[in-house]
């Protein structure tokens, strides 16, 4: 048998095969804290109603789940990464160089961001602006750019609640942190006229930096954990908001109290019409050459995004998902084994 001159993706898939009539006999997933719930609920119905395994559900972050994602093709590689952001083009190399390369983007619906503190304290109305102004490393005040020094939120806005600042962050690794940076504080460094002195005085790209750098001295504060860890932040330290997922939110509503956002209340429904601005699309990603080799993979991903699951009067609605309008054409590309281009 000769193997010479063939690149990564044939020698990948010979491997598959040989190994096929040992594969596993589970689906199994990794990635993201916010798709975590969904994909969980949709793994048990899956293992309830169907002839096949439950699939393995694990967490870890968007980044970890996608990183796994990419390490190969095989049984002993994850056949789903959950993923509350894209993926990046540097993953998809990354995939690539090693051998996986038919890849399988599935959007099954929306959630959004919000910002929720413990259920006695204090209402927050907060805007992308009073949000930088608070967590930035640097902020503008009286036209020049200052280190942030502001301890509580009526230095950041008179009308805001005299309450120290502190607000937990999801980690950078989370997909979360992703849609924080771009729709909470970059547009808060454009809002608040932080963004055009920062590009007075540096490059586009120094600029954009500038604004997404937060603070470091314990007022902004990282979590690498789950939205679980960050609820138990907040219990013990009451001033303290943190950043979490809509569902998670609306399913501890008992504890928590959300802040409106532009002054709208973030619900399904905001969230749907656009109408709340700090909304993102989640997806799972189907490693296609896995299908046909671990039993109940494509299913498993049709089973996700059936009507009876991801539609508008599905359990995954029920705990909090926005429902995907164009849910019929992901069925369809799903059922097509459609890749990404």
């Amino acid at each position: 048998m000769k193997f010479l001159g063939l690149g990564a993706t044939a020698l990948s898939v010979i491997a598959l095969t040989a190994t096929a009539a040992s594969a596993r006999d589970q689906v199994q997933v990794a990635g993201s804290s916010t798709v975590l719930p969904y994909s969980t609920i949709v793994a048990e119905l899956f293992g309830e109603n169907t002839d096949f395994a439950t699939p393995v559900i694990e967490s870890g972050g968007s980044s970890t789940g996608l990183r796994r994602f990419c390490e190969g093709v095989g049984p002993n590689t994850i056949d789903i990464a959950n993923s509350s952001r894209s993926m990046r083009e540097t993953e998809i190399a990354e995939c690539a160089a090693n051998g996986v390369t038919d890849i399988m983007e599935v959007r099954f619906g929306y959630d959004g961001i919000v910002f929720a503190s413990a259920v006695e304290g204090n209402e927050f109305a907060l805007t992308p602006a009073d949000v930088f102004n608070a967590l930035a490393a640097r902020r503008v005040v009286d036209g020049k750019v200052v280190d942030n020094t502001a301890a509580n939120w009526t230095e950041v806005n008179a009308d805001l609640p005299d309450q120290e600042i502190l607000v937990f962050v999801p980690g950078t690794r989370h997909g979360t942190r992703e849609v924080f940076e771009e729709k909470v504080i970059i547009q808060g460094c454009a809002d608040s006229g932080a963004k055009e002195v920062f590009e007075a005085e540096l490059s586009e790209e120094d600029a954009k930096e500038a604004c997404v750098r937060l603070r470091t001295d314990g007022r902004s504060i990282d979590i690498d954990g789950d939205y679980t860890e960050t609820l138990a932040r907040i219990g013990s330290s009451p001033n303290g908001i943190g950043v979490f997922g809509l569902s998670f939110y609306e399913n501890n509503t008992n504890t928590l109290r959300v802040a409106t956002i532009n002054g709208v209340v973030p619900t399904t429904e905001a969230i749907a019409s656009g109408e709340y601005p700090v909304s993102r699309p989640l997806f799972f990603y189907v490693k296609k050459a896995h299908i046909g080799v671990i039993p109940g993979l494509k299913e498993f991903a049709e089973f996700f995004v059936a009507d009876a699951i991801a539609g508008a009067n599905g359990p995954l609605a029920a705990y909090g998902l926005v429902s995907d309008p164009e849910l019929a054409s992901v069925q369809q590309a799903v059922a097509d084994e459609v890749t990404m281009q």
